[in-house]
This record gives C-alpha cells, sequence and structure tokens, in this order.
C-alpha cells in the first residue's frame, strides 16, 4: 500500500491558518490601571520615593487569570489576562495613585528631602467571579539612617458583580485602597512617632 504526502498550496495554507485563527476565543486584557488619571492634589507637600518591584504570589504570577470558584478550587481562564505582569500592573497603579493623592515622586529628590524606601509583598491576590476580589498585603517603609522603619499590613476586600470586567474593577478598587494605606503610611513617617493606617488591618 502506497501512501502519498498532502502538499498545500500556500493560499489554501493561509485560508486554513485564518480559518483557525477566526475560530479561536478572543482574549481579554484587562489593567489595574485607572480609566482616568485620580485627580492631582495641589495641598499636598511633594515627598520622594523609592517603590521597589512589587512581590506577588506565585501562582498568580502569570499571564492568566486564576479565579477561586465556588467549590473553592482554582482554575485558570485563558482568555482573561492582564495587560502586562501582575507585578508590573500594581507597581504602576500603586505610583499613579500615590502621586496624584500624596504627592508621593519616585525619582532623586534635593538633598534636604529624605528618600522614602517602600516595599510591598502581596500574600493574597484573590479572584472569586460573582463575589469578590481580595488583596492581603504588606509593605514596610523606611527612611533610612537611624529612623525606625514602618512595618503594616491589610487585608483589603472588594464586592464585584458578574462578569470578568467588573472583577477587574473590583481589583482596582482594592488596589486604590491599598495606595490609601501606603499613603498614610508615607504621612506618619514626618511624625513623631510613625505608626501603620488603623484601617484595612486583618
Amino acid at each position: 500500500m502506497r501512501f502519498r504526502t498532502l502538499r498545500l498550496s500556500p493560499v489554501v495554507a493561509v485560508v486554513a491558518l485564518v480559518a483557525c485563527a477566526a475560530s479561536a476565543p478572543p482574549v481579554h486584557l484587562h489593567s489595574l490601571m485607572p480609566a482616568e488619571p485620580a485627580p492631582r492634589d495641589a495641598s499636598r507637600l511633594p515627598m520622594a520615593i523609592a517603590l521597589e518591584p512589587i512581590r506577588v504570589p506565585a501562582q498568580v504570577d502569570q499571564a492568566q487569570w486564576l479565579v477561586r470558584l465556588p467549590d473553592d478550587s482554582l482554575a485558570v481562564l485563558e482568555q482573561e489576562r492582564w495587560a502586562s505582569p501582575l507585578s508590573d500592573e500594581l507597581r504602576q497603579a500603586l505610583l499613579e495613585e500615590l502621586g496624584a493623592r500624596y504627592g508621593a515622586v519616585e525619582g532623586r529628590a534635593p538633598a534636604e528631602v529624605p528618600v522614602l524606601r517602600v516595599g510591598v509583598a502581596l500574600r493574597r491576590f484573590d479572584s472569586i467571579p460573582g463575589r469578590e476580589a481580595r488583596i492581603e498585603a504588606a509593605w514596610t517603609v523606611a527612611a533610612g539612617g537611624a529612623a525606625p522603619t514602618l512595618r503594616c499590613e491589610a487585608l483589603l476586600r472588594e464586592p464585584a458583580a458578574a462578569g470578568m470586567p467588573a472583577l477587574a474593577a473590583s481589583h482596582r478598587r482594592a488596589v486604590v485602597r491599598l495606595a490609601d494605606a501606603l499613603g498614610e503610611s508615607l504621612l506618619a513617617m514626618r511624625g513623631p512617632a510613625p505608626a501603620c493606617p488603623s484601617f484595612g488591618r486583618p
């Protein structure tokens, strides 16, 4: 018995590839950045910060969304993704809010202005469709020298309506609240006895 190799012309091959691409479900990209820039608060005195790379749990450190199902199992959604790596999304969103609402600027500062070094680590980043977005975070603020390092933590929960866009919006609200907690921590470093903000503690 003889077998013949089927050869496709270049045109047929291109048509086949286009047909496969057209049948694949579309990928939806989401962002933690606000749709509109946060309004600037001109009354805030500027402060210099150095925000370290955000540490996120290994299981959510991927392009695809990892969601928690009603039976408490986990599922990876191939068609729902962050527009950039989650740690980058978080860092840019936090810098946006801290700059607008608290006058925090990343970069070099005048010699008389101390640079506050901020480190943020997420313990949890839970996405529960139709229920809530949940972020548990710990952070440090250090001024260097003999100044004490402020160590804080918060558990932030935002209800989510049905649908992936609604879940992404809930995460954005949680990130704004996290930025507020960080901002209050930065302001506390200006006082004689720095203390963590009282809201959002686990």
